[in-house]
């Protein structure tokens, strides 16, 4: 099982403060069946600013301390990436990491409440670098939340959404539970991640949502995020989904990733 999204990296940005915790987390990740997992802390957010070269030896480091500790787990450099102005002068100056070594897939955030009115614009700058930007989290964005239309519109332009795990299983609400079944029901979700903090709350669920997909779509659909998530830090191509609204109208559009 592949973790796309996680904040393990000790000291850094909001996830883990320490090496201890670190390991903690790394050792939980484990047991909820984890493997590999990209290390994505925050970059460019307001708050954070973690540059590339620092992510790379940061997780270098980690990775020799989880070996050392027995742990089996691989990790990867990595970060989540809010979008902001700034963002293609920083690809230019090489210091994003993307979700694999082939610069393909770019994990990229919203602010919590608000999706920019320059997205598509940007967007379509990223696409016309070769980049896919897989927007994390959109279940939990309040803007998105009230206005799914901006989801199905970003997807139907080659976007990819990670949906935390958590919020599938319920973790932070019915409300938030509700909207990310829709949005798997309507073709709009493509892999799990955990998004795992050390924040009450925020920790490894994805073998319980795994299993509640199985339950409530089917294996097949299980099987297809967790090939998915391969997929994308191998730098292979994801096969596009048929999208619906979440809200009844007649959107309808089967899409490719260019």
């Amino acid at each position: 099982m592949i973790d796309l999204h996680c904040h393990l990296l000790p000291g850094i940005d909001d996830g883990s403060k320490d090496m201890e915790t670190a390991l903690r987390l790394a050792k939980e990740a484990v047991k909820n069946g984890i493997t590999h997992a990209l290390l994505t802390p925050h970059h460019m957010n307001g708050v954070y600013i973690n540059h590339k070269s620092d992510v790379i030896r940061l997780t270098e480091k980690f990775q020799k301390e989880i070996t050392d500790a027995g742990i089996e787990l691989a990790v990867f450099p990595g970060q989540e990436v809010r979008i902001n102005g700034n963002l293609l002068q920083s690809l230019d100056d090489d210091d994003i990491l993307f979700a694999d070594e082939g610069n393909k897939y770019l994990m990229l955030e919203f602010p919590d409440d608000d999706v920019p009115t320059y997205t598509t614009d940007m967007i379509y700058q990223l696409q016309m670098r070769g980049i896919v930007p897989i927007i994390v989290h959109p279940e939990r964005n309040t803007k998105i939340m009230k206005h799914p239309e901006l989801l199905f519109d970003l997807l139907a332009k080659g976007c990819i959404s990670q949906i935390t795990a958590s919020s599938y299983v319920g973790t932070f609400g019915e409300k938030v539970e509700t909207f990310t079944r829709q949005l798997i029901q309507a073709g709009q979700a493509y892999i799990f991640a955990s998004d795992t903090h050390d924040l009450p709350g925020r920790k490894y669920e994805m073998n319980e949502a795994f299993k509640k997909m199985t339950v409530e779509f089917n294996k097949k659909l299980a099987d297809e995020f967790k090939e998915n998530a391969k997929f994308i830090i191998n730098g292979d191509i994801v096969v596009p989904h048929t999208i619906q609204s979440v809200v009844g109208v007649s959107k309808k559009k089967k899409f490719g990733l260019f």
